[in-house]
């Protein structure tokens, strides 16, 4: 399954990413697709973000509890 979503770019960004999708002989969906495919890999190896992930979740665990009662 896929979604589609609308990303508003800055002029310039959207340039680099056509000009890399070009070099790479790819399309712009592609080149987006893995760039945010490596930008979630790096976060979920990262101890930091991990941390922050653990912390919300115990947020909403405890949110969810109260709403359920």
């Amino acid at each position: 399954m896929t979604k589609n979503i609308t990303v508003r770019l800055p002029d310039d960004l959207a340039a680099d990413a056509e000009a890399l999708a070009r070099v790479d002989g790819t399309s712009l969906n592609e080149t987006v697709k893995r760039s945010l495919l490596e930008a979630v890999d790096r976060r979920r190896k990262s101890p930091e973000f991990k941390a922050r992930l653990t912390r919300i979740i115990e947020e909403d665990r405890e949110l969810l509890e109260r709403l359920a009662r």
